[in-house]
């Protein structure tokens, strides 16, 4: 099964509660939250009192990217936000091992990201301690931005690494149902969605497409 995450970085601020009942009401699986730093991406978003504030509105599985510098240090700031998974960048954690066990000491999923010029290969050492590789298929940092192609053939050798284990592999940017097709045919399982989702007149209709797409 494809599972869709709205990015909540794409919704309507104003509205946040009326946004997330929309997403949810599609039969959206998570909620994507897009943390920025304005130091490890060029841009600053959510931080995690906004995740804490949201957890009471949604029963979804909240699925938190932390784009930040040394994530070591920002992990104590969502220990009690709600967050059921944490995706770290591997090209900002001098200690991965230690990240990964400083979430599972507080019994919350771990997650990967590397950007489109790291090789998904990198990654290698810990797949025996991650739920998650999240492939980036843009820079990441700001919303809207184009689907990288280029970023297929590391999708397909993250689905190879990870065959017969149980970890999601989850890509995001420039995702809509054309490239999510893509992605879910070279192995993704979890989709994230902002603009296409969020800025569409039918969101239920987009949501249901990928959600309807199957992995080769």
């Amino acid at each position: 099964m494809v599972l869709v995450a709205p990015s909540l970085l794409a919704a309507d601020l104003g509205n946040i509660q009326q946004q997330i009942k929309l997403v949810e009401k599609a039969g959206a699986d998570w909620l994507h939250f897009d943390i920025m730093d304005g130091h490890f991406v060029p841009n600053l978003s959510f931080g995690p009192d906004f995740v804490r504030q949201l957890r009471p509105l949604s029963k979804l599985f909240f699925d938190v990217h932390i784009m930040v510098e040394n994530p070591l240090q920002f992990l104590p700031m969502f220990y009690d936000s709600g967050a059921d998974m944490i995706t770290f960048h591997y090209e900002a954690a001098p200690d991965i091992n230690k990240v990964i066990k400083e979430l599972k000491k507080h019994n919350i999923k771990v997650g990967i990201s590397v950007k489109p010029r790291t090789s998904v290969e990198v990654l290698q050492p810990f797949l025996g301690d991650i739920d998650n590789i999240l492939i980036m298929t843009v820079e990441p940092g700001f919303g809207g931005q184009s689907f990288m192609d280029n970023q297929l053939e590391k999708i397909a050798s993250a689905k190879q690494m990870i065959a017969n284990l149980p970890i999601t592999l989850e890509v995001d940017g420039g995702i809509n149902p054309q490239t999510a097709e893509s992605c879910v045919q070279k192995g993704a399982n979890v989709l994230v969605a902002g603009s296409a989702i969020f800025k569409s007149p039918n969101p239920d209709l987009i949501i249901k497409q990928m959600q309807n797409l199957r992995r080769k």
